[in-house]
Parts: C-alpha cells; sequence; structure tokens
C-alpha cells in the first residue's frame, strides 16, 4: 500500500474523531474500516492536545481544579463530543430498552434521556476529579497514554465484535478489521512501559471497562454500533485516569 493512501486513511480517522481540519479527501477516498489502525494515533494528537491545555492553564496560575476543567474541556472540543454522544445514547437504549430492537431505535434518537444525562455526569466528574486530584503526579505520557488505549479500545472492539446493524457508522467501520489493532498496541504499550507499573495498570484498568461495556453491548445490542465505540472510548479514557489516581495518590 502507497504512502498516500495511508496519508488518506490518517486523514479520514482524524475527519471522523476529532474537528481538527485536515482539508477533503477526493475521487479514491478510503472506506472507514481501512483507517481504523489510525485511530491511536488520533489519541496521540487529542492527548497532546489536553496536556497542552493543562500545562497553560498551570502556567497561568488558576490551579489544579481549573486546569483539570479547561484540559477536559478541551478535549470535548477537539473530538466534538463524539464519543461523549454515543455514551449517552448507549446508556439511554441500554436503560430505556426492554429488547434487543427498541434499544437501537432508543440509540438513534437524538434527544438524551436521564440515563444519558448520569452516564455523561459520571464520567466529565470522574475525569475532571481525577486530574485535580493527581496535582503534580500528572504527566505529559498520561495524557497519552489515556487518549491512544481507549481509542485502541475502540480498534479492539470492532475486531472483537459483529456489528449490531446493517448499516451505520459501526457497519461502515467492520471491513478491514484484521491486524489493524497492531500499529495501536505497540504505540500503547509503549505509552505504558514509559509509565512503568502506573501505566500497564492503566491499561489493564481501561481493558476492563472496555470488556464491561463490550458484554453489555453483545448481550442488549448483539454487537456494536458507533454508539458502542463511542461509549468504549469515554469508559477506557475514565478508568486510565482512575487508575492512575488510585495508584500515584492512593
Amino acid at each position: 500500500m502507497s504512502p498516500t493512501q495511508r496519508i488518506d486513511e490518517l486523514r479520514l480517522a482524524f475527519m471522523l474523531l476529532t474537528r481538527l481540519p485536515v482539508g477533503r479527501l477526493g475521487e479514491g477516498a478510503p472506506m472507514l474500516g481501512a483507517a481504523q489502525w489510525a485511530f491511536p494515533l488520533v489519541g496521540l494528537v487529542t492527548g497532546l492536545t489536553g496536556w497542552g491545555v493543562h500545562a497553560a492553564a498551570l502556567a497561568a496560575g488558576l490551579g489544579p481544579s481549573l486546569a483539570a476543567i479547561f484540559a477536559v474541556g478541551a478535549l470535548v472540543l477537539v473530538t466534538g463530543a463524539l464519543h461523549l454522544d454515543g455514551l449517552a445514547d448507549f446508556a439511554d437504549g441500554l436503560g430505556g430498552g426492554p429488547n434487543r430492537e427498541r434499544r437501537l431505535e432508543i440509540m438513534r434518537d437524538s434527544r438524551i434521556g436521564s440515563y444519558g444525562v448520569l452516564a455523561l455526569i459520571f464520567a466529565l466528574v470522574s475525569q475532571v476529579a481525577a486530574l485535580s486530584q493527581l496535582g503534580s503526579e500528572m504527566s505529559f505520557f498520561m495524557f497519552l497514554l489515556a487518549a491512544t488505549a481507549s481509542r485502541l479500545a475502540m480498534v479492539v472492539c470492532l475486531v472483537a465484535l459483529p456489528p449490531a446493524r446493517t448499516d451505520g457508522l459501526g457497519h461502515a467501520a467492520v471491513a478491514g478489521a484484521g491486524g489493524s489493532w497492531i500499529v495501536g498496541a505497540v504505540i500503547t504499550l509503549a505509552l505504558a512501559l514509559i509509565l512503568g507499573w502506573t501505566g500497564l495498570a492503566a491499561v489493564l484498568l481501561g481493558g476492563l471497562a472496555t470488556a464491561f461495556v463490550a458484554t453489555l453491548a453483545r448481550r442488549g445490542l448483539g454487537g456494536h454500533t458507533g454508539d458502542v465505540l463511542g461509549a468504549v472510548q469515554v469508559a477506557s479514557e475514565t478508568a486510565c485516569w482512575i487508575a492512575f489516581v488510585a495508584l500515584l495518590t492512593g
């Protein structure tokens, strides 16, 4: 495969998972499934963004709490709240649907329900609280690892679970799943090793959170959807931050 094709796949991954300007793809644009290997690379950029905002806020004397709020806010803005929207829809579907068909129907409703609101509050408050509590223990590599590992989790779910629908984002991303997880796994492992046991524990807890969401999706929906992938990303990232706090400040 040519370098140009790989670059187009990387650009497509950024177009899907962020609101960063990466130009437009012309004729011969890659299929979504071919771009999933690059999802963890998107995490490197979003993690760098969160760290940059956090460091700038601390340098401006805003303190750890406000720095945490601004950092999480920056991550929400750079992703267009895409993953959070998926988490909310997933929570609403599982919480409000008596059967698979009704759950999938609820998840396609643009309106947010009480389960979705509660899931968002839990995730965002947990992330802000974790970043605030870490304080001087905060590391540049923590941002990179949490963002990269959580996007690798999306790829793993694409490989491990069947699509719950015959259309939609989740179905479109399946093609070419194969070894798409390898690049992200190598990057995630390298970042975890830099952080030592703390990094490895964060990856483990993030993996457990991924397995939990994936199990709920398999039992409740029959597989993955785009909303499930968003929920996996948020759950895994939040779990990584919780692990950092537990190991470094406990």
